[in-house]
């Protein structure tokens, strides 16, 4: 069974797919951190953030792995260096390249298919994974979701972390679409185990008897 998780930065999405991943005993697949991977190597590589062709040509050649809690790429466990503040600051300029996307999309579709996982992202139900099981699409008011990349993020201040929230929004419209089947949750108002605990229950309701 596949759980898409999609939606913008601040939602929720990560803790959200977390925590559900554990309680259901399925694979946590956090997409954004494949970008932040990918941003991370270019940076170490020197590999121009603006050249699509040769960030697309890298991510070919360099798989991203998981591994319980870990992310690696090029045989280095990058889990903690991809949340620096210099990869939040360009990793939206890397993953808007379509010769970027394309092969982390098949990627991200080749982890799927090893079935029952719970992949968070931006395009997770409308394009990476159409066909997956439940489907649910996680927003909060920007002020919130500004608040909670703070609380994260406390290094990088309110005002710049603001900002970034809303360029990130812009860079990212396109690829946040619900999907029509997923299920909308304002998570404004709602801890993370009132959300967990309804998406937790669709899937229930839709695994085989």
């Amino acid at each position: 069974m596949i759980v898409a998780i999609d939606g913008p930065a601040g939602a929720g999405k990560s803790t959200v797919a977390r925590a559900l991943a554990q309680r259901l005993g399925f694979r946590y697949l956090d997409t954004g951190a494949m970008y932040r991977a990918l941003t991370w190597l270019a940076l170490e590589h020197g590999v121009g953030l603006e050249d699509g062709s040769a960030l697309g040509a890298l991510a070919e050649a360099s798989p991203i792995t998981f591994d319980a809690d870990h992310v690696s790429i090029d045989g280095q466990d990058v889990t903690e260096a991809i949340r620096g503040p210099d990869i939040d600051r360009v990793v939206s300029s890397v993953a808007r390249h379509p010769e970027v996307r394309e092969v982390m999309r098949d990627r991200q579709r080749e982890l799927a298919e090893q079935g029952d996982a719970v992949i968070e992202g931006r395009d997770i139900g409308t394009v990476v994974c159409p066909g997956a099981d439940v489907k649910v699409y996680l927003n909060a008011e920007r002020q919130i979701r500004a608040e909670r990349r703070l609380a994260e993020r406390p290094e990088i201040g309110a005002d710049a972390l603001a900002t970034d929230l809303r360029l990130r929004d812009q860079s990212d419209a396109e690829r946040m679409m619900p999907a029509p089947d997923a299920v909308r949750i304002d998570t404004t108002e709602l801890d993370v185990e009132d959300v967990v605990g309804r998406i937790e229950q669709l899937v229930r309701e839709r695994q085989p008897a």
